[in-house]
């Protein structure tokens, strides 16, 4: 059933104009509790060995592809670590990706964590960049840096050095809103400003 679960809710985002979805399966939500086998203690067809284990997530993105546009981009969230021994790590992570691009997925989301609550975590800025470099480039699949990501030089560099394809944000666009348009105007990128906003813009001179 949930293969088919997550397929209908992608259809209906389709149906509601969305045009990218993105699969969770990070932070110990249910697909990565099937990942790690420090939660997964099954000894059925998706308990045991890493293909096992990675047997759903693989199903519901074949699942979520078949309905989804192929004209419309398919991102699947992972935690890279549990942050423990004998966890899911970077190497598993690598692999799964490898799989999930050939099922169809255009993006790999990568983030850290979730499923041991008192896992130590080295947090600090860009703290899991280099999980998605390790992902884009032993992989072969694009993939979203995330992770205490804040000024537009440090964003740039990660992209511009192949590290990532993108940048993820989240709690600095809710501590800055207008966070894209400071970032073209400090890296010296021509935008459009809204009109009721060009006052505000940074050396415009007025």
């Amino acid at each position: 059933m949930v293969p088919s679960q997550f397929a209908s809710a992608a259809a209906r985002a389709d149906q509601a104009g969305f045009d990218v979805v993105e699969i969770h399966a990070a932070h110990g939500y249910l697909i990565h509790q099937y990942l790690s086998p420090l939660s997964n203690h099954r000894t059925d067809k998706y308990g045991g060995g890493f293909e096992n284990r990675a047997r759903l997530l693989l199903e519901v993105a074949e699942a979520v592809r078949g309905v989804w546009p192929k004209g419309k981009p398919l991102f699947v969230r992972l935690s890279a670590t549990d942050w423990v021994d004998g966890g899911w790590d970077i190497e598993q992570t690598v692999e799964v990706s490898r799989l999930l691009k050939r099922e169809g997925v255009d993006l790999i989301d990568c983030s850290t964590g979730g499923v041991v609550h008192d896992a130590r975590i080295p947090i600090g800025p860009g703290y899991q960049v280099e999980f998605a470099d390790r992902v884009r480039n032993e992989a072969g699949v694009a993939v979203a840096a995330v992770g205490m990501i804040t000024e537009a030089g440090q964003a740039n560099q990660i992209v511009s050095r192949d590290r990532a394809d993108a940048i993820f944000m989240a709690r600095e666009f809710l501590r800055q809103p207008h966070w894209p348009l400071l970032a073209a105007s400090e890296l010296g990128i021509p935008v459009e400003w809204p009109i009721q906003f060009e006052r505000a813009r940074p050396q415009s001179g007025r």
